[in-house]
């Protein structure tokens, strides 16, 4: 009776070892699965070679890493957030600016604007910036394709994660370049990010944050 019970105990305290190591292996993947997929590299080197000048981003909307008012979302009036910058570095020709979601359900950062060619004498962007491919205001300034495949794809369009998909963070990336940037409107984000290599002198970042 007393093996029997014995080899009872064994089996049961080896099932339990086998199904607590599952869920941790679950546990693991799944937590794998959670982490949000990495920004592409920017355009890090510049010119000389070293790395580039910190701009300061802000926006009168929101703070770093504080939620981008609903006005600036899909579920608003969609309209693109202001922003105000500072300390760009001597030598800068023009600025470039690109707004991604790295928590997307896709393979890829989900962008959600493109705006480039922005004069180097501005110190920030009005709320509610025209979808429009070439710009009057900043005069001179053109805008690039977002992720969106149906509907708007020029321009600005803001926060829509999918419901229950948890916080979502919103990445807003200045970038200073020493050389003008060709002037075709309608490019991507990675055509933008090619045409940048070994131009940027400077880099401001602002991050908020969204869900549904």
């Amino acid at each position: 009776m007393r093996i029997h019970l014995t080899l009872i105990g064994i089996s049961l305290g080896v099932t339990l070892a086998a199904a607590v190591g599952l869920m941790g292996c679950r546990r693991e993947r799944a937590e794998k699965a959670a982490l949000p997929k990495a920004l592409p590299d920017s355009p890090q080197t510049s010119p000389k070679g070293g790395k580039p000048m910190t701009i300061e981003l802000k926006s009168p909307a929101f703070v770093e890493g504080a939620v981008i008012p609903k006005k600036y979302t899909g579920e608003g009036e969609d309209v693109s957030p202001p922003l105000t910058w500072s300390g760009l570095p001597p030598g800068t020709k023009e600025l470039a600016l690109i707004c991604e979601d790295p928590d997307a359900p896709t393979t890829e950062p989900w962008i959600h604007w493109v705006i480039y060619k922005i004069p180097a004498d501005l110190t920030g962007l009005p709320e509610g910036i025209d979808k429009a491919a070439r710009l009057k205001s900043p005069p001179g300034a053109l805008q690039g394709k977002n992720s969106w495949t149906l509907g708007q794809t020029i321009g600005y369009h803001g926060p829509m994660p999918p419901p229950g998909h948890g916080v979502h963070r919103y990445f807003f990336r200045l970038y200073a370049l020493e050389a003008k940037l060709p002037t075709e409107p309608g490019l991507t984000a990675k055509t933008i990010r090619d045409e940048m290599s070994g131009r940027v002198i400077g880099e401001g970042l602002l991050m908020g944050t969204y869900s549904r």
